[in-house]
C-alpha cells in the first residue's frame, strides 16, 4: 500500500500551468513540523514537495496561498534523472485529496479530491 498524509503550511503560492493536451498541474512544497525537538531544543522542518492535478490544482491554487495550512493525502511518487553524470533521485507526493485547514481570508474547512 502506498499511502501518504502529512499537515503543514505551503511555502509558496500556487502557480498552475497547463500542457498543450489540457492536463493541468501545480506544485508546492508544503513545511511540515517534526513531532519532537533536536538536541538545541529546535522543531525541525521537513520541506516536501507535492504534486497536484486537474480540479485539485486550480482548486488549491484558488483557496490556498503561501502560509496556509493544508492536509494533502497521497501517494509516494519517486522519479530519477541525470545531473552532471551522476543519477539523482527525487520523492514527491501526488495528492488525492486536499482539505484546506486555514487560511487568511476565511476559516472554514474545504477539501478537495480527485474524485471532485
Amino acid at each position: 500500500m502506498n499511502q501518504v498524509v502529512i499537515v503543514g503550511r505551503l511555502t509558496q503560492d500556487l502557480t498552475v500551468e497547463e500542457s498543450e493536451n489540457g492536463v493541468k498541474r501545480t506544485s508546492a512544497n508544503v513545511a511540515v513540523n517534526r513531532g519532537y525537538k533536536n538536541v538545541d531544543g529546535i522543531y525541525e522542518t521537513d520541506f516536501i514537495r507535492c504534486v497536484f492535478w486537474n480540479g485539485i490544482a486550480e482548486t488549491t491554487a484558488t483557496y490556498c496561498h503561501k502560509g496556509d495550512i493544508v492536509g494533502v493525502k497521497g501517494r509516494l511518487q519517486t522519479s530519477s534523472y541525470e545531473k552532471d553524470g551522476e543519477t539523482k533521485y527525487s520523492v514527491e507526493i501526488i495528492a488525492e485529496k486536499v482539505t484546506f485547514l486555514s487560511n487568511k481570508k476565511n476559516a472554514d474547512i474545504k477539501t478537495v479530491s480527485t474524485d471532485d
